[in-house]
């Protein structure tokens, strides 16, 4: 469970039952009209646009660090659960991950490309480490100690904080579909306007957040609705969008008829022509929607399980044959031993390095 991967049947073997179906499968949307992942990302995308020479450099430091490193690619280890999820119930698996520190261990250890975390967390070791690997801030969490809970991100940090502290880069999160999303939507263009003015690179994890999505099926992963939500996302500048690995399809239908209105607008041929029920294609319609992959799409690997080796390494299966720039890997990693954790970390970087896992 805990070996390296090297070779592509290695890869095959972890894919099981779906290991031809998920390799060579060919997209319905052609791989033509995307702009992939490449070790000149930044040049071939970012320098036409209106990012400052200061962002330049600091996408270019996060797609030149670790084990993917000039390869267009980004292996990144998120650590928000502590508030996201509480502390207590995210680290009890591996209380050694209490301390800071060793959340920056495990990040260099694994040769990640940055490491994600909480202001707190990243300004407590900032002038030991700052230098050493590519600091992402999330500057703004859900958390759940108000009674009763809520879900509503509130900025827990600024973004000059962010830069004082040495972070090439910030992170946020935004609930598309939530009551607050307005607010939100506003509140994080805001910083993500100043983080590019001060030349810090932004990340957005778009996620859905309603009960209306929660159906027959939880739409909160529908592909119509994540890709709606990616696009919203790079619309405020987002440099990299995070997402969760969709998994069905049809969440506007599927609101409007359990609500009895009219939801949203979409349009039958996203259905029929540029998707179906195929991951890969799915995941390719949320890539589709972050500017065609101009702006690089990473999605989640999800919580800890028993199967943790075979499931992240199917979603980075079908997050890099649909078109998609990385994985970004939380308590699959850090809620296992140290050393199992960066096996992880090298066996999803090891579906990237891979020639033989290809662009569907």
């Amino acid at each position: 469970m805990t070996a390296t991967l090297s070779a592509p049947q290695a890869i095959e073997s972890w894919l099981g039952q779906e290991a031809e179906d998920l390799l060579t499968y060919k997209a319905k949307v052609p791989k033509d009209l995307l702009h992939l992942p490449s070790p000149d990302m930044v040049d071939r995308i970012f320098s036409i646009s209106d990012r400052n020479p200061q962002v330049l450099r600091s996408l270019q430091q996060l797609y030149s660090h670790g084990r993917l490193a000039n390869t267009g690619y980004l292996s990144i280890l998120p650590v928000d659960q502590g508030i996201e999820h509480s502390a207590g119930a995210s680290f009890a698996p591996n209380p050694m991950y209490f301390d800071p520190e060793n959340i920056v261990k495990l990040a260099m250890a694994a040769e990640c490309n940055a490491v994600a975390t909480t202001l707190g967390v990243l300004g407590i070791v900032s002038r030991k480490y700052a230098h050493k690997i590519p600091f992402i801030v999330k500057i703004n969490h859900n958390e759940l100690l108000t009674f009763p809970n809520q879900f509503d991100q509130v900025l827990f940090g600024s973004v000059e904080q962010a830069w004082n502290l040495g972070a090439v880069a910030v992170g946020a999160t935004i609930y598309f579909g939530s009551e607050n999303s307005t607010r939100q939507i506003q509140e994080i263009s805001r910083a993500f306007a100043r983080a590019h003015e001060l030349g810090m690179a932004t990340i957005l994890w778009c996620y859905l957040r309603n009960n209306a999505f929660k159906q027959d099926k939880d739409y909160h992963l529908a592909g119509d609705l994540t890709g709606q939500a990616n696009h919203l996302g790079v619309t405020i500048e987002a440099d990299i969008i995070k997402q969760k690995l969709p998994e069905l399809d049809r969440g506007y239908e599927a609101v409007a008829k359990a609500s009895g209105k009219s939801y949203g607008k979409t349009n039958e041929r996203i259905y029929t022509d540029l998707t179906s029920d195929h991951p890969i294609d799915l995941t390719r319609y949320q890539v589709l929607n972050c500017y065609s992959g101009r702006v690089g799409l990473i999605n989640s690997g999800g919580a800890s399980g028993k199967n943790d080796f075979a499931e992240a390494i199917r979603t980075a299966v079908i997050n890099k044959r649909a078109g998609g720039s990385g994985l970004i890997s939380g308590r699959k990693t850090f809620q296992r031993p140290f050393e199992e954790g960066v096996k992880l970390f090298h066996a999803i970087q090891d579906v990237y390095l891979s020639s033989e896992v290809t662009i569907a």
